[in-house]
């Protein structure tokens, strides 16, 4: 039997894009995105995890972190049955703001390729529901917001 893995996922928004890695499901052969982030460590709060993520995989600080909401993630990857709570907030740094639309970069520990793409692409983006939380609340930063 498998086990439940709690993560934190952060969407960076940019002029009608959304920042995520690309990856794909072999066994499907599937095409599809990804937010950024990853597990939670016992202990950790998951705007704790999700900005060590952010570090860990793109070397970036976040300035910001904004709850959108909680999704219950039932998936299938590379044939192997996946259970997830996904912990998902809109985010903001000044290093991704940088970041032009159409740059590349790479997850840092597994080499996936991360860009901006439209927050209305054809291609899914998971986990699912992701974007209805985006669209549902828009990100709202003030000066000072953390």
């Amino acid at each position: 039997m498998g086990s439940i893995r709690n993560i934190a996922v952060g969407l960076p928004v940019k002029d009608g894009h959304v920042l995520v890695s690309e990856s794909v499901d072999r066994v499907r052969g599937l095409r599809f995105h990804r937010a950024v982030g990853g597990g939670i460590e016992f202990g950790e709060l998951a705007v704790e995890a999700l900005r060590r993520e952010f570090r860990e995989e793109l070397e970036v600080e976040l300035d910001a972190a904004e709850p959108l909401g909680v999704l219950e993630n039932l998936f299938v990857y590379e044939g192997v049955p996946g259970h997830e709570v996904v912990h998902v907030f809109t985010v903001r740094s000044a290093a991704l703001d940088a970041v032009p639309l159409e740059a590349e970069l790479v997850v840092l520990d597994e080499g996936s390729p991360v860009r901006w793409v439209p927050v209305d692409t054809t291609t899914p983006v998971f986990p699912e529901g992701i974007l209805d939380l985006l669209a549902r609340h828009p990100p709202r930063f003030g000066p000072g917001t953390r």
